[in-house]
């Protein structure tokens, strides 16, 4: 494939459509090699009626990041020779109001560092340019910040920015390979939510933080909330023995 990538600042333009008019419709959807961030499986499992457990075991599997060495999970295609996403139909995704973010941002894609010092996101935009890719002979043109808005993003990558400083700290203070503990703490509080929620309210699991009754409270019914508590807590129990400083 001779994808052409074209970086794009936030006020820049480009050409592009997707719909069922296109010829290529679906094309995208085929030969899969989805990944998925946390927030991502927190709108597929809510979209679909499921736990985060049913989700995972019915719709994923899971890797070990080569670069990260973290815990990665991928959708898992359908058994046909062609691959294509378990969620496409004729009629287009079947979840598209809780498409994953790579799906959302298509035919850009968003690289974000943060400032170790300051925190700050820096994010990048590029323009993916596929040669199959009829959407771009199409009329519309936007720029990259009106497709961010009318394709709702914003809160895509605002989840997922959370998790770049447990990336960050997990490089700094733990290279390479986690142990089989840390992997599956951080498996349980960003992928499998409803396990990690049962978990405290029932096992006891943050009892050493110090959380307040409300934010307790919020967690029953925001899973958004929950995810956020999650990424909290891993920074604590992986990262703040080593971080003497704070993280």
């Amino acid at each position: 494939m001779n994808d052409e990538m074209t970086a794009l600042s936030i006020d820049e333009t480009f050409r592009f459509s997707c719909n069922s008019r296109v010829s290529c419709f679906n094309e995208c959807c085929r030969d899969l090699n989805q990944f998925l961030t946390p927030y991502d499986i927190l709108r597929l499992k809510k979209n679909t009626g499921m736990t985060s457990t049913d989700f995972l075991q019915r719709y994923t599997s899971q890797h070990i990041g080569p670069e990260s060495n973290l815990p990665v999970i991928a959708l898992k295609p359908d058994s046909s020779d062609v691959l294509k996403c378990p969620f496409v139909t004729p009629e287009g995704c079947s979840v598209y109001e809780d498409r994953p973010s790579s799906c959302r941002t298509y035919p850009l894609a968003r690289m974000a560092s943060r400032s170790r010092e300051t925190g700050e996101i820096t994010e990048f935009y590029a323009l993916i340019e596929e040669p199959h890719c009829k959407g771009f002979e199409q009329d519309n043109t936007q720029t990259v910040g009106e497709w961010i808005k009318d394709q709702g993003i914003a809160p895509y990558n605002e989840m997922n920015d959370l998790l770049m400083e447990i990336i960050s700290l997990k490089n700094r203070f733990i290279p390479g390979m986690m142990d089989m503990k840390s992997k599956h703490m951080f498996h349980l509080a960003c992928y499998d939510i409803d396990t990690f929620k049962n978990q405290i309210f029932n096992e006891g699991l943050l009892d050493d933080m110090d959380i307040d009754s409300q934010a307790l409270e919020s967690i029953k019914n925001d899973d958004e909330a929950l995810l956020k508590l999650g990424i909290k807590w891993l920074k604590q129990v992986l990262f703040a023995d080593r971080n003497k400083d704070g993280v």
